[in-house]
């Protein structure tokens, strides 16, 4: 009897260690952030069903851009940018005989082409809103804008009709609005472009920074990418000069409009982005019972669950990864935002802090601390004022600063 219970005993406390292995093995720690570096940036906004993420982090970088020059905190319309990209993007396309891209995406270009020939607008001049909801929702617009040049494009008269173009711009404006000649602000009366002026803002002092192989380096090319429909170039170059520059500008108080792919199974929806190595977590468990009698979905739990530790193996990236991610489509021109800073976690690894515009969502409500690796790994390019170059790296790329 007595040997019996001694038996059970040594069973259940088996039992006991093994679950308690088990609990421990799968507890994760997350990650805690300290802050190194941070420029100012404006409030979180929300892009809402619109596919405008080159607007809202475009016009994020300009108010940070306005702040770092001494100007008041300002909210910007996003919208200007936006109905003025759909009308140039819409008479490049008849240009083009519809072989165009056209679609909700744009690139930071856009609104800084905005910014040099139509300036630009606070939110209340220009909200966006025309059509009967509280939030962006931009599929009819889309859809109807195309279908309409598409129409236009395939005329059986043979020739362009001298209407088109006014109908076209007006189908814009009846959903975004029509941009202000002349507006009040805080007492002031500006034009779009004066305010701009007032602001400091000047689009001849930004440049996009890119890193690839295709072409030569410190040169600058037109990025191939659909949304780059006004084929303006980016400055090429090695992927350790692309990260210097970045910790550099945000050092120095510069922010940075960062063009990134978000599709990646380590940027999360909750706040965080690595550039998680799926392999190595899988090895760092496969030697573990647990993990070879998980399902393919509780597999997928676990590696999300590494994700957001602060010990998640990551890919080291280097100059061939990336460009054999972008031959290859895994490297993709996804989103726009904003990175305004650097911190690191408890181990210290380094991360950039990100201002995203899905709202105020997330552990860290709307913004993304997102690693160097990550960064290097999946940036496909920055724009930032020619200043906030190292002066080494402006020469090498013939910018006069």
């Amino acid at each position: 009897m007595k040997k019996t219970l001694l038996a059970a005993a040594v069973v259940a406390c088996s039992a006991f260690t093994a679950v308690a292995q088990q609990k421990a093995a799968t507890e994760i720690v997350e990650n805690q952030f300290t802050i190194v570096k941070e420029v100012p940036i404006t409030s979180i906004k929300d892009q809402a069903n619109s596919g405008t993420c080159w607007s809202y982090s475009a016009i994020a970088f300009l108010e940070s851009e306005a702040l770092r020059m001494g100007k008041p905190a300002v909210d910007l319309a996003e919208m200007h940018a936006v109905a003025q990209a759909y009308k140039d993007q819409g008479e490049k396309y008849v240009r083009m005989h519809g072989k165009l891209n056209f679609s909700q995406g744009g690139s930071f270009y856009d609104v800084l082409h905005t910014l040099k020939h139509h300036g630009v607008v606070p939110q209340e001049t220009m909200e966006g809103l025309n059509y009967g909801t509280k939030k962006n929702m931009h599929s009819e617009i889309a859809d109807g804008a195309e279908g309409f040049l598409k129409a236009i494009i395939t005329n059986p008269n043979g020739k362009l009709s001298s209407a088109w173009k006014k109908a076209y711009d007006a189908i814009i404006d009846s959903y975004l609005g029509t941009a202000p000649e002349s507006f009040t602000y805080e007492g002031k009366t500006y034009t779009p472009k004066s305010f701009a002026q007032y602001l400091g803002l000047n689009a001849d002092d930004y440049v996009s920074l890119t890193s690839y192989t295709h072409h030569p380096f410190y040169t600058p090319f037109i990025l191939e990418i659909e949304d780059n429909w006004r084929w303006e170039v980016s400055y090429n170059l090695p992927i350790a000069e692309l990260m210097e520059t970045m910790e550099y500008a945000i050092n120095n108080g510069y922010p940075i409009a960062w063009g990134s792919d978000v599709s990646e199974i380590g940027f999360t929806r909750d706040g965080i982005g690595v550039l998680a190595d799926v392999e190595g977590i899988e090895a760092k468990g496969s030697d573990q019972d647990r993990w070879v009698g998980l399902s393919r979905g509780e597999k997928q739990a676990e590696i999300m669950r590494m994700v957001n530790s602060a010990d998640c193996p990551e890919i080291e990236p280097t100059q061939e990864y990336r460009q054999k991610g972008y031959d290859e489509y895994s490297l993709t021109d996804d989103h726009g935002m904003l990175i305004y800073g650097m911190a690191k976690n408890q181990n210290g690894r380094p991360f950039f802090m990100v201002k995203n515009s899905w709202g105020e969502t997330g552990k860290h409500k709307g913004i993304w601390y997102v690693s160097r690796n990550f960064v290097a790994g999946k940036t496909m390019n920055i724009v930032l004022h020619k200043k906030a170059l190292p002066a080494a790296i402006a020469k090498k790329l013939g910018i006069r600063q």
